[in-house]
């Protein structure tokens, strides 16, 4: 009986690993507090993400401490210091939507390291990224370093340097292209000849690791076109 017990608990163990990966565009996946799976929009095949409430609880009181969390579709097989990554990203807003305040988050995480415990980010809130606030729209672009520096206490300690404006939105597919070189990085939304956002010195302590596409709370995000160039 209980060699019975052990087999199956490991069949179950074994199942639980095969559906935490998924394959898209040639890439292997590890789903890491998301659910997500490969299907069509706009007659395009795209890997469709969402956080996973069960995996990682959110709650509205503790914002600050449920969010900017490592909620991302990881690609696997791929360690990355420097170079270029540049992915397509679309974003709706789930509905109902667990966060009245949800602007489409979406995004892309870079040097993770093995245990997800540190990891650097950019990320779109394209709902206001044509407010008609021009506040609202400067926090359409976030950059953020996790564990340490998360939106809130960036806000708080340097307001206006890790976040800008992108005329942007959600329901439109919008590119996003970042450039890793040592402790700086930049991002370019769509063709922008110059950078929409530069960061002169990363808060964060990976210096290399995986990549990820990344969402969070009210978000179904869509990915498709990654590309990765190393330096």
């Amino acid at each position: 009986m209980n060699k019975l017990l052990i087999t199956l608990l490991g069949i179950a163990g074994s199942l639980l690993l095969q559906a935490q990966k998924i394959s898209f565009e040639g890439k292997q996946f590890e789903v890491k507090n998301v659910t997500a799976s490969v299907t069509e929009l706009e007659g395009s095949k795209v890997l469709k993400v969402e956080r996973d409430l069960k995996a990682l609880p959110f709650d509205t009181a503790r914002l600050g401490q449920t969010v900017d969390e490592p909620t991302y579709a990881r690609l696997l097989n791929l360690d990355f210091e420097n170079g270029t990554i540049e992915v397509k990203v679309f974003s709706r807003l789930q509905d109902p939507s667990p966060f009245r305040s949800a602007q489409g988050f979406i995004g892309v995480a870079f040097r993770i390291s093995e245990k997800d415990s540190a990891y650097e980010s950019f990320y779109l809130r394209p709902k206001v990224g044509r407010s008609d606030n021009q506040y609202y729209r400067n926090h359409t672009v976030q950059y953020y370093a996790y564990p340490g520096y998360k939106f809130d206490k960036l806000r708080k300690e340097a307001e206006g340097m890790y976040e800008t404006a992108a005329p942007v939105d959600i329901n439109e597919w919008i590119t996003m292209r970042i450039e890793v070189q040592g402790e700086k990085a930049a991002l370019f939304i769509n063709d922008a000849r110059y950078a929409t956002m530069v960061v002169d010195k990363m808060k964060g302590n990976s210096t290399h690791g995986f990549i990820a596409l990344w969402v969070d709370i009210g978000t179904i995000g869509y990915f498709k076109d990654l590309s990765i160039t190393k330096k």
